[in-house]
């Protein structure tokens, strides 16, 4: 067997009974038969097309990928040969006839899913074919890609061990948001993924665009966000919860500790956002949307060959929002650019580079919301409306990105891939939110604003080199890849009086008529600089090897040098503090085992450690000790369908030490929130998840976590943090309704959260568990325009987001939308 890149597919080509014996490798290679499909769907059911006149193989690339159909055919049958214009709403048959006429290649024969071509005349300028004839069979590995796929799962991952894994194959518990799935729903920035995928939560303490809205995962925050499998900003690694999901082909998330890829984590999840490539054929979107709170919303999406031979391609997206909100005071702008060039240098070489802005800046920014307590220690009761932020109050988070990647293929199935990444990052947010304080329940007095400003621009370099491919060994045939990453983040920022500030009064005369005016913000000079120079350097292997046709071992290990520089100025003094921290030769091993119970089922078991350099602070000041621990995982999964179906059940338990825990309204010297140092915290659970196609038309995902997290004398940790969530969202095509009617829903669930000893009488906190439903449907007026409609909130649910303050989740809302697709 043996494995090749051959149109963009990964094609699997193995050599059937009756050939003849001491045929070459070479001659079986070249009549491989390429399968060109995305995830797939019913052969006969109605699809729309758009693709352009080119060379055949491209154009059969793209109806692979738009039809979901299976193609086979001689990659030397097609090569010199040319496929017609196909636009509309066709049958993938009457489509693939249209794209054949003139060509010269005829449908053989059909079959479940798919089509056998054969050529019935020479190529143009053809002395006819030289090989002889060549039986093969071949089965298509998609590279994950799930736009225009129409389905909520996908049939390949790499973020969790850097080999190319369906979901089933990988060991450890991987959930997948798709283009359609972000289409269906209206998610439109990373922290709506994140309400919507198994096992996470947002606790949202205030308005997204600063610190306090964290992501949890198995009782710990994210700290992990990657993009195209590189990881991003260790510090701040907040500031990409606002990243707009308009360039993002999928988001993958991993839970428990991925350290093997990252080089560092915690046991919370890793999330990668995976860029939007070019196509090979013309593609183009445009979608337009408004809905309440004076929503509107633009994005574009165009892309395709760039020349006649299709070697060149480009895709370009942009997207701008413009939006008010159910608080007052509160304007969030969203501006987004990305483009991206892809080349063919040479047969199996492809060259890829690509630039992207995105600014996401709010007015009327409140870090939290309105004090939960009154002065006599009764409870507050604000309406959802009510805002914490004065007129003044601002965040700002700018990031731009460009790339560089080289992907070479080799005629042994080995791929070589050379990354280069550049990321400036603008952060500026005046920060002043009212919960200071407890009001007078008579006058409204006792209220006042937090106020800082803070200002961070930090620039990060990452160069990444990464080989995979198979082995033979033993009379089998093993996957291995390798790889190693230097990443370099510096950053230079003044440094502003935190909190208090000389000669102004934070005080809100009457927080119940309170309109935002006054006081006027803070003067607050830059009082000093500060500095930091952080690197990494790393090494990786993993290899799976096949012990038997049902079993599947998973190692690998990544070796890390890190080091921290900091620099602190005053501007006052002069003087100038510095820290370093590092770690040397840290090895973090990765060990997984896959048994294929049948051709549908697999149990799992993997095991990590953790190893995470921490930003966190103390009240001193001080940095915490890198996070320390270990992570076990078992489960079982199921893929139905060709993959179109997955499910996964998992049981799982961590230990960490120095584990940092928030102390609730204390701070860093420097501002930011402190943090305690605790180990021996202990995390159990189990999650159940399934995602994709049910049947024809029927798209599904749903899922049940539950996560317990304990320090080391088993007091429950995080109690803000739900310990069960469930999750539902599902669409179906309705048949025969016009040009195509969908409908869908969903449910978000969770049960209680708390937090203890707030307010004037050391209260508890309560939200009680609630949930939340969503609506949505979408008509085509015709075959290329779309009209769709999300409701949120159908039942105008009141709860609160978070405990610690009276900050309230969105009210029933609506969106319009319309969208026109070639």
């Amino acid at each position: 067997m043996r494995t090749r890149r051959m149109g963009g597919a990964r094609v699997r080509a193995m050599e059937q009974a009756g050939m003849a014996r001491g045929q070459s490798a070479a001659l079986l290679l070249s009549g491989a038969l390429a399968v060109l499909a995305a995830p797939q769907v019913q052969a006969q059911q109605p699809a729309q097309f758009e693709i352009a006149a080119q060379p055949l193989a491209a154009a059969l690339g793209a109806f692979g990928r738009q039809s979901g159909a299976q193609l086979l055919f001689d990659e030397a049958e097609v090569a010199g040969r040319r496929g017609q214009t196909v636009q509309g709403l066709l049958l993938p048959r009457e489509a693939l006839a249209r794209l054949l006429v003139g060509s010269g290649v005829a449908i053989a024969s059909e079959r479940a899913g798919g089509y056998v071509l054969k050529a019935v005349a020479p190529a143009e300028g053809s002395a006819g074919a030289a090989l002889a004839p060549v039986t093969v069979k071949a089965q298509a590995l998609s590279d994950g890609t799930t736009e225009r796929s129409g389905s909520y799962t996908t049939r390949s991952t790499a973020t969790a061990t850097g080999l190319p894994l369906s979901i089933r194959e990988t060991p450890q518990s991987v959930s997948v948001i798709t283009r359609q799935r972000m289409e269906d729903q209206g998610l439109t920035q990373l922290t709506d993924v994140a309400a919507q995928t198994a096992g996470l939560v947002v606790a949202q303490g205030g308005n997204v665009g600063s610190d306090s809205s964290p992501i949890y995962s198995r009782g710990f925050a994210v700290d992990n966000y990657m993009v195209d499998g590189i990881k991003m900003l260790e510090s701040y690694s907040s500031i990409f919860q606002s990243q707009d999901m308009a360039l993002y082909d999928r988001v993958e998330i991993v839970r428990g500790a991925t350290g093997l890829m990252n080089g560092s984590g915690t046991a919370s999840a890793a999330i990668n956002m995976v860029r939007k490539k070019p196509t090979r054929a013309f593609q183009a979107s445009a979608r337009v949307e408004a809905g309440s709170w004076d929503h509107y919303r633009a994005d574009v999406d165009v892309g395709g060959p760039l020349n006649a031979a299709g070697s060149l391609r480009g895709r370009l997206v942009a997207a701008k929002q413009d939006a008010k909100s159910y608080i007052d005071r509160l304007q969030e702008d969203r501006t987004v650019l990305y483009g991206v060039l892809e080349a063919d240098l040479a047969p199996h070489t492809l060259l890829r580079a690509g630039l992207s802005e995105q600014r996401h800046d709010s007015t009327g920014h409140a870090r939290g919301g309105l004090p939960a307590y009154y002065s006599d220690g009764t409870r507050t009761h604000w309406a959802r409306s009510d805002s914490a932020a004065p007129n003044w109050s601002y965040s700002k988070r700018h990031s731009t990105s460009g790339f560089v990647a080289l992907d070479r293929a080799f005629d042994n199935g080995w791929e070589l891939q050379a990354t280069a990444m550049r990321t400036v990052t603008f952060s500026d947010e005046l920060v002043g939110y009212a919960s200071a304080g407890n009001p007078v329940r008579e006058t409204g007095a006792g209220v006042g604003i937090w106020a800082t400003h803070w200002e961070y621009k930090p620039r990060q370099n990452v160069l990444a080199l990464q080989a995979k491919g198979s082995f033979g060994l033993f009379g089998r045939e093993h996957d291995l890849v390798v790889g190693a990453t230097h990443a370099r983040t510096q950053r230079h920022s003044p440094s502003y009086t935190n909190w208090t500030h000389a000669g102004w009064s934070n005080a809100i005369d009457n927080i119940t008529t309170w309109d935002g005016s006054s006081p006027a913000a803070p003067p607050n000079p830059a009082v000093g600089t500060n500095a930091m120079d952080e690197r990494s350097n790393s090494a990786f292997a993993s290899v799976r090897l096949r012990a038997t046709d049902a079993l599947s071992l998973i190692a690998g290990a990544r070796v890390t040098d890190w080091r921290r520089g900091t620099a602190s100025t005053s501007n006052r003094t002069g003087v100038t503090t510095t820290t370093l921290l590092r770690e040397t030769g840290e090895v973090i091993p990765y060990a997984g085992v896959v048994f294929d119970l049948d051709a549908h089922w697999s149990a799992y078991a993997s095991y990590t450690t953790i190893f995470q350099a921490q930003s966190q602070k103390t009240v001193d000041g001080k940095y915490l000790d890198p996070l320390m621990g270990n992570s076990r995982e078992l489960g079982i999964k199921g893929a139905f369908f060709d993959d179109r179906l997955n499910f996964s059940a998992a049981v799982y338990e961590t230990q960490e030490d120095n584990k940092a825990i928030a102390i609730t309204d204390t701070f860093a010297p420097d501002g930011a929130q402190a943090y305690e140092a605790m180990s021996g915290t202990r995390s159990r659970g189990f999650e159940l998840e399934l995602a994709g196609q049910l049947a024809r038309g029927w798209e599904v995902s749903t899922s049940f976590a539950r996560n317990q997290t304990r320090d080391r004398l088993g007091a429950p940790l995080n109690t803000n943090v739900p310990q069960s969530v469930a999750k539902l969202y599902t669409s179906y095509r309705l048949p025969g309704v016009g040009h195509g009617l969908v409908v869908g829903g969903g449910l978000r669930w969770q049960n209680r959260i708390y937090t203890d000893n707030l307010g004037p009488a050391r209260a508890t906190f309560v939200q009680g568990a609630y949930a939340v439903v969503d609506l949505m449907a979408r008509y085509a007026l015709t075959p290329k325009l779309q009209v769709s409609v999300n409701l949120q909130n159908l039942f105008d649910k009141w709860y609160y987001t978070s405990t610690g303050n009276s900050y309230y989740g969105a009210p029933r809302s609506v969106r319009v939308a319309l969208d026109l697709r070639y």
